[in-house]
């Protein structure tokens, strides 16, 4: 069973996002407040502490939302996960994938610091399905994981 780890927003793009611990998650838009937010398929980003341990471990130093992720999630397994999977968090709110990966237009502080980024590979990007308010340690997994009927 997953759970968040950080809730990270920024209302500017291009900016690092800042965990705000909780936040209400809109239908059809992203995360409150998110500069990324909008009627796209880009609605909110995911990505796992598992993930961006492989690059703790070559050094760099990382805060929520370095990679520009919305969720920072731990014990979800996205190694299997395909456009379309539909991811329940908290009560309430449901996500579909849009996208997995994304090409890196710029190098990022993180690249120049070890040579390497994982948000090319593992960033996972969706679209709001239904909305809701989540918050750090709310239950996250796929809709069809059978540990989900033990939400929260």
């Amino acid at each position: 069973m997953g759970k968040i780890v950080a809730i990270c927003i920024s209302t500017k793009k291009g900016v690092q996002k800042k965990d705000v611990k909780r936040c209400k998650l809109v239908k059809g838009h992203g995360l409150e407040g998110d500069a990324h937010a909008g009627s796209w398929h880009r609605q909110i980003s995911l990505l796992s502490t598992e993930g961006r341990k492989v690059m703790e471990d070559k050094g760099a130093k990382l805060d929520a939302g370095d990679f520009g992720e919305n969720v920072l999630t731990e014990g979800v397994d996205y190694s299997n996960i395909t456009i379309g999977s539909e991811l329940r968090i908290g009560n309430d709110a449901l996500v579909r994938v849009t996208q997995i990966g994304k090409e890196c237009h710029d190098k990022c502080n993180i690249y120049y610091q070890v040579g390497d980024c994982i948000m090319p590979r593992e960033g996972i990007f969706a679209e709001v399905i239904e909305g809701g308010e989540i918050k750090i340690d709310d239950y996250i997994g796929f809709v069809n994981d059978k540990s989900s009927s033990s939400n929260n």
